[in-house]
């Protein structure tokens, strides 16, 4: 049982060799270990590795049971966007009439998108959020898709079905791939989104797009692999790392090289791990998160090992070459730390200063540092000089001043101290296993840190994890859990992952359950509910004898050598243009109508996530759908209210429904016009002569751009105003609701994209008009386009919020400007500029629950502070918030959809209710200062907690305190105390034309 890994790293390709039936020894039954440049041609760079192994154990290639390699080869090649190992896709949606106004490769970056983009098409198909068909599948349709492929000499297909993962039984992706394999021949590559992505139409498509897209220079790769194998007289099966640190075969690895993206990091956590022997289970031990810091010549690269032994995974979605996917990946930060940083001291004012990175030598660390006979500093020559290590020669630095040593020590200490504080999900001290080549520039004790491990063969830890990894089965499905019992579900999903990880060649004898999670999917009534089980286990001898044929197989496939494209004729592709955003004026026309621009759009979009207060759903799709209507021609003009005639009329439209199910079954375009055509018509009103323009309902989140969209589309103005000035869950908390103005609710259409319109000319009662419309919108796939009664411009002023479009444009302008200057940390305060409030914490998520009550998400996030040292200058710290708060004391923000309000709880046991709705309560992320809905929140995410003076028509009267106040949401013990007076919001187009 001898099995070899390599880690291809940017710099060094590490091979390592290890006996299994002796990893009870100290050694962990590693053989032999060697450390080979990686070569341009990553083969070459594998053979080397291998050979060598090989030959420091003396080990006959025919004992070698299995290779696994985890390479950065693939993602590269979308990094580098290079036309040689890219080749162009067809894309196929199943969809029905859903999906069409964000259309496949709307977010590429203009030459990624040149090089991949070869066809788009739609056919019927797709499911619902309750499983229901929106149109079958239909045969001719494919096979019209096939014949226009096929004209256009593409090979490698994606196809993409809305809410794929409900259809266990294979009825749209799986019988479409089927038909369009047969008829587009076996030379085909024909890859299914549900094999590659999550939830998350757009995303989940983005991630099957750039696996098809390198899956011709992925299969030419892994057979280069299995060509060095055999000029090594290797026989024996071929794996590779995927990127939540389990194996894949070659075969199954060249079907979706996307899953080997990310497999480096994962690769030293898990090597770590296994060196330091926690994977082994002790009896009676209670396993705990882990950090792991993985050192290397440049940089430092810290992850969380979870209880289960597995990484955590990072957010929902990764950017990858700037497009974004969902496909899953390590959690890792990274800091420009290793033991070729450079060291620079000089003199100021205030004494020696001394500076540690970002530069690094790099692999040239051995020719560069001073105790290797160079005359550059680094990190490493400071180390040996402090008698800390004994590496190369420690004369060379016997002449480096005390206080340079010292200095640059305690900077590297604070800089470790920082990453791993940052990644902790507690402030309990944790144990922290240091490998990787420049793991010696850490000292033996860090603050917040129980204890340091660094296990044997520290420098080799990525190969070991290769060699060690596990065999996994995941199951990720939507289940409707009304009537059924959430237990049974659960663990009928377990023993499906547990056989699921068995059939892939996992060990039926060490297979368990490492991971469970339920998410409650927003505003159904059917209690829709994600959920994700992952078992794994060790691979099983047998598995590893079984894997040889398939290999085979692929090394007999694709004879036809792959043409390389020229890489420099694909590089004159026009990339965006670069706007200076610090010197950008808006558009404003002699007549005071701003003309949006994309960078107007993008900021808008921020600013409305800010507003949302965790709900209004993501900005992300609507953004990319108005942006879209600019691309093709569509002129997009905002007026100020102040210019339009005080009758004339303003449509109303949004989305009313969960924000999950419009991440998957993304608008078709026609739902909106066909309510507004429906309710004008009952009304009487003409399209052309009597509406003016359009307002949102609601500024926050992605309603507060759909506007927008119609405006675009129908040849509308948008008015800079709102008639919320934030998210509220419900219909009927409007500011025309909550004061009961005649035609305030009703009557009013809704609409889906399949030709289904129902319109409501009255209700009872106000709630009754939320009732009524949820329990149609669920029939309708729980998500469908909204318009309420229109209302004349002096109404939406009377009971509005103005100039709320204006304001979302400047809280964008805010986070772009501070993100550009690198000052994240300024973001809080700069938008407490532009509306008055308090910035009332700055920590991390330690804990989140959720629950489904009558079609809402409820529940609450725990935050625990941030460290003292860790509090930068320019944000909140305890002593200049509203209520200054101590290490153990936590903030705890309760939920409906939207942030509630936020509770300061004291280590002593009191507690005060810090600020409420119907002021807006807004989670950044501070890693970026994007806002977070509440969907976003997880454990660990280090956030900065903002609250904003709400407009005064909520906050001073009955009517608006009733509606949108604590009261509202069964709060009525809980007294509102306006956080800051309110700033009224500034035109845009006042202070620019």
């Amino acid at each position: 049982m001898l099995r070899i890994g390599v880690d291809v790293g940017g710099t060094n390709t590490d091979g390592v060799l290890i006996d299994v039936t002796r990893l009870h020894e100290p050694t962990r039954g590693v053989l032999a270990h060697f450390k080979a440049p990686t070569s341009p041609n990553v083969s070459d760079g594998i053979e080397n590795a291998v050979r060598q192994v090989l030959t420091i154990a003396s080990v006959a290639p025919e004992k070698v049971s299995c290779v696994s390699i985890g390479t950065t080869a693939f993602i590269n090649a979308v990094l580098e966007a290079d036309g040689r190992r890219l080749a162009k896709v067809a894309v196929v949606r199943i969809s029905g009439p859903y999906t069409r106004q964000c259309p496949p490769f709307i977010d590429f970056p203009p030459r990624l998108r040149a090089l991949t983009e070869g066809h788009v098409g739609y056919v019927d198909g797709g499911l619902e959020i309750d499983g229901r068909e929106i149109r079958p599948l239909k045969e001719e349709q494919l096979i019209e898709q096939c014949r226009l492929i096929r004209e256009k000499g593409l090979k490698n297909v994606v196809l993409c079905g809305v809410y794929t993962a409900l259809d266990s039984e294979g009825k749209h992706e799986v019988q479409a791939a089927k038909i369009m394999q047969r008829e587009l021949g076996p030379s085909a590559n024909i890859v299914c989104s549900r094999d590659v992505g999550q939830v998350g139409f757009l995303e989940r498509e983005n991630a099957t797009i750039l696996n098809a897209s390198i899956l011709t220079f992925a299969q030419r790769t892994i057979r280069g692999f299995q060509a060095a194998m055999n000029a090594l007289n290797l026989s024996c099966p071929l794996f590779l790392t995927q990127n939540d640190g389990t194996l894949t075969n070659a075969a199954s690895a060249a079907r979706l090289p996307i899953r080997t993206f990310a497999s480096g990091p994962t690769n030293s956590m898990r090597g770590a791990a296994f060196l330091a022997g926690l994977d082994e289970h002790r009896a009676g031990a209670q396993r705990k998160s882990t950090i792991v810091a993985d050192i290397g010549g440049t940089t430092t690269d810290v992850g969380i090992l979870l209880p289960s032994g597995f990484p955590r995974q990072a957010a929902s979605f990764i950017e990858v070459g700037g497009v974004r996917t969902n496909f899953a990946m390590a959690d890792v930060q990274s800091i420009a730390l290793g033991g070729g940083s450079l060291v620079k001291a000089h003199e100021t004012s205030q004494g020696l200063h001394v500076s540690v990175g970002p530069e690094s030598v790099g692999h040239y660390l051995t020719r560069d540092a001073k105790v290797f006979g160079g005359d550059i500093l680094t990190t490493t020559d400071v180390v040996v000089a402090s008698g800390r290590a004994e590496v190369g020669t420690k004369e060379a630095v016997s002449g480096l001043s005390t206080d340079i040593v010292d200095k640059a020590m305690a900077n590297m200490k604070k800089m470790l101290e920082g990453i791993i504080d940052k990644m902790k999900t507690s402030p309990e001290d944790v144990t922290v296993l240091l490998v990787g080549g420049g793991s010696i520039v850490s000292p033996d004790h860090l603050e917040g840190v129980g204890e340091i491990l660094r296990p044997p063969h520290y420098s080799v830890a990525n190969a070991v994890g290769a060699a060690m990894a596990k065999v996994a089965g995941e199951i990720d499905t939507i289940e409707l859990l009304q009537g059924r019992s959430i237990h049974d579900v659960i663990d009928n999903i377990k023993a499906q992952a547990i056989d699921k990880a068995i059939r892939a060649g996992a060990d039926p004898a060490t297979v368990k359950i490492v991971e469970v999670s339920n998410l409650p999917v927003q505003y159904v009534t059917n209690q829709a509910t994600r959920i994700i089980v992952k078992a794994a286990g060790d691979l099983a001898p047998e598995a590893v004898a079984s894997v040889g044929a398939i290999d085979n197989a692929l090394e007999a496939s694709n004879e036809d050598e792959y043409k390389e494209d020229d890489k420099a004729a694909s590089a004159d592709v026009d990339e965006e243009e670069s706007i200076d955003i610090e010197k950008y004026k808006p558009t404003i026309r002699p007549d005071r109508s701003w003309v949006l621009s994309e960078l107007d759009l993008e900021w808008i979009a921020e600013g409305c996530g800010v507003m949302g207060t965790g709900g209004g759903g993501s900005t992300y799709p609507p953004f990319l759908m108005a942006r879209q209507k600019m691309r093709e021609g569509k002129e997009i003009l905002v007026v100020d209210p102040d210019d339009v005639p005080e009758d004339a009329y303003f449509l109303r439209c949004m989305f009313m429904g969960s924000p999950s199910v419009s991440s998957e079954r993304l608008q078709g375009g026609t739902e909106l016009p066909a309510a507004v055509r429906a309710l004008t018509t009952y009304m009487g009103l003409k399209l052309d002569d009597d509406v003016y323009g359009v307002i949102s309902d609601e500024i926050g989140g992605g309603n507060g751009l759909e506007p927008i969209i119609v405006a675009a589309t129908m040849g509308k103005t948008v008015l800079d105003a709102d008639l919320m000035g934030r998210a509220y869950p419900n219909l009927y908390q409007t500011l025309p609701g909550a004061y009961n103005v005649s035609g305030g609710l009703w009557p009013c259409a809704i609409s889906d994209a399949i030709g289904n319109t129902v319109v409501l000319p009255s209700a009872s009662s106000r709630t009754s008009v939320e009732t009524i419309l949820r329990t149609i919108t669920t029939e309708l796939g729980s998500s469908s386009g909204l318009t309420m009664p229109p209302l004349k411009r002096v109404t939406c002023q009377n009971f509005g919020v103005t100039h709320s479009v204006s304001q979302a444009w400047r809280l964008g302008r805010a986070v772009a400007l501070c993100r550009k200057k690198n000052d994240l940390k300024g973001i809080p305060s700069k938008i407490l500029e532009i509306q008055n409030g308090a910035c009332v914490f700055i920590g991390k998520i330690v804990d989140v629950s959720r629950e489904v009550r009558k079609g809402f998400t409820w529940g609450s996030i725990k935050i625990a502070p941030l460290m003292e040292d860790e509090e930068e200058e320019g944000i909140a710290s305890a002593s200049s918030a509203p209520v200054p708060y101590g290490p153990d004391d936590r903030l705890v923000i309760p939920f409906q959809n939207e942030n509630l309000y936020a509770c300061l709880e004291k280590a002593d046991g009191s507690s005060k209710i810090l600020v409420t709705v119907p002021d807006l309560i807004t989670v950044l992320d501070s890693q970026n200062g994007a806002a977070l809905g509440t969907p976003d929140y997880r454990y660990g995410l280090r956030v900065t907690v903002i609250a904003m003076a709400a407009d005064p028509k909520w906050t001073t009267t009955s009517e608006g305190l009733t509606t949108g106040g604590p009261s509202a949401f069964g709060l009525n013990q809980v007294e509102f105390t306006p956080i800051a007076k309110y700033k009224p919001p500034h035109s845009v187009i006042a202070e620019f034309a």
